[in-house]
């Protein structure tokens, strides 16, 4: 008998507690949330600072090659690399310094490479800046 009337004097958590639980959790879980997103758009900023793009490719006299490079970012930065290859694969870096490149404005650089180059073949080309952000492989054909 005893078990009996210690299960019907059980009685669940107040009506007050059960909503301030819930108002609880649910604050919680914005903190996480907001914490998450605010980590997302930090890191998806940062990668937006700085886009560099090859603009174009002149092949010059056989021997000599202008590479116009272009950041279309936010942040200004510098040019430290170019590399150029007859695959994909076989890059190898042809220039290695440090040019100033400005962001968001029409001002592109041009860095001139003292590369032989063979006529009708294909040529990849890639830009690398300061803080590891490079362009995409770009084919240009020599003329």
């Amino acid at each position: 008998m005893k078990t009996k009337t210690l299960l019907k004097s059980r009685r669940g958590i107040s009506p007050i507690l059960a909503t301030l639980l819930l108002i609880v959790i649910a604050v919680a879980a914005i903190v996480v949330t907001y914490a998450w997103i605010m980590i997302y758009m930090r890191s998806a900023g940062q990668q937006a600072g700085v886009m560099i793009k090859i603009e174009n490719v002149y092949f010059h006299d056989g021997k000599n090659v202008t590479v116009t490079v272009r950041n279309t970012g936010t942040s200004d930065t510098n040019i430290v690399s170019v590399y150029m290859g007859e695959s994909t694969y076989n890059l190898q870096r042809i220039w290695e310094g440090s040019k100033p490149l400005p962001a968001k404005t029409d001002v592109t650089i041009e860095i001139q490479l003292d590369q032989n180059w063979t006529s009708h073949k294909t040529y990849y080309f890639k830009a690398i800046a300061e803080g590891g952000q490079e362009t995409a492989l770009e084919p240009y054909t020599a003329p």
